[in-house]
């Protein structure tokens, strides 16, 4: 096995430790060649499409990558910003001001942005943690429920970059914080001030990214731990079990999903006379397509053409403080133990202090 060339080590520099902030991915434009790549890599993930390959790949690249890049490139046009992605414009915001909350906390770290699927990839972020000086990286997925398709993939994306060097940073992972105190805290903070702003409706709908239903079967936490979310969120806004709902939206071919699903939800709503609905996602931490266009047109449209007649939606966490300082809370929980202010050792400083000095006196001389 061969591995790729370590960066140049620079002596007496602290090692550096370093926070991944990574998220689901997005295409590089909102065009049918880019979308085609971004979905060829995500449907092309054994954690995203368990079928066997030689069944999948032909449908795959025989159909779905012939047909569907050209509509899902409409979607991405609908939402896309001067800025580019939503998403990546989002986890870009957080990743800043997460680093800049962690600083103004006394943590010596620094924190990069990445994509699962698309780019920055995660191999590209940690190369440039590495050619920094990491010797320890804590990767936090920005998914708060766990799912092998989504948080195990990304533990598989770092292993597979692992393959490919020889001296490795120390790595930790967290793994899901659905139930974590300061993210429901985030969340209800934003149901509030929400409802302050734009009126509250009847019901409130936690609409949260669907898993086919066998996953949960096969031993998979995820539902559990949306359950858990809309209940804890529910307790912190003080809601009946009649004031809210747990849905699952973004359902794909032609299999049974996690139920119920969210735009037959709202359809059936409406139908049964609910005029008003409040739609929130807690599961995704930024604006997306599947936030954006999925549910503030898509659903929306459904619940109005049904018979409501308001539906507001509520926005991700995005960059609110709120959630910034919960990010920060979890990053820090996971960091312990790591130090963040490094002392480089004795030999280290006795180096930079030679440096100095001759610094100092090539200065005399002039």
């Amino acid at each position: 096995m061969s591995f790729r060339p370590e960066p140049d080590h620079v002596h007496g520099r602290a090692p550096t430790i370093g926070v991944l902030l990574v998220n689901l991915g997005t295409p590089d434009a909102p065009t049918p060649e880019a979308t085609r790549r971004y979905l060829a890599q995500f449907l092309s993930d054994p954690r995203v499409i368990e079928i066997p390959k030689a069944a999948w790949w032909p449908i795959l690249h025989g159909v779905i990558l012939r047909t569907r890049p050209a509509k899902s490139a409409k979607k991405y046009a609908s939402i896309w910003t001067k800025d580019g992605s939503p998403l990546l414009v989002w986890t870009k915001k957080q990743a800043a001001l997460l680093q800049g909350l962690l600083g103004e906390q006394g943590h010596r770290v620094k924190v990069l942005p990445a994509m699962r699927y698309g780019n920055p990839s995660i191999a590209s972020q940690l190369d440039a943690l590495r050619a920094e000086g990491a010797t320890r990286v804590l990767v936090l997925p920005a998914y708060p429920q766990y799912s092998g398709a989504t948080t195990a993939s990304v533990v598989d994306d770092v292993a597979r970059w692992s393959l490919a060097h020889r001296h490795l940073p120390e790595f930790r992972f967290v793994n899901r914080y659905h139930d974590d105190p300061r993210y429901i805290a985030a969340l209800a903070d934003s149901v509030r001030a929400h409802w302050k702003a734009e009126g509250r409706g009847e019901l409130l709908l936690m609409s949260f990214h669907g898993m086919p239903a066998r996953t949960l079967a096969l031993g998979d936490p995820y539902h559990c731990e949306c359950l858990k979310t809309g209940r804890l969120l529910a307790e912190a806004l003080g809601l009946s079990d009649a004031q809210y709902k747990v849905s699952f939206q973004s359902r794909f071919g032609k299999a049974r999903w996690l139920e119920p699903y969210t735009e037959p939800t709202l359809r059936e709503l409406a139908g049964r006379g609910l005029k008003s609905v409040d739609v929130v996602c807690p599961g995704f931490s930024a604006d997306c397509i599947e936030t954006l266009e999925e549910i503030d047109m898509e659903a929306r449209e459904a619940f109005l053409h049904s018979g409501g007649q308001r539906f507001s939606y509520i926005p991700c966490l995005n960059d609110r403080p709120a959630h910034i300082r919960a990010l920060s809370a979890i990053a820090t929980q996971h960091l312990q133990g790591w130090p963040t202010t490094v002392v480089p050792d004795e030999a280290q400083a006795t180096a930079l202090a030679r440096q100095r000095q001759a610094a100092t006196a090539a200065g005399a001389a002039r």
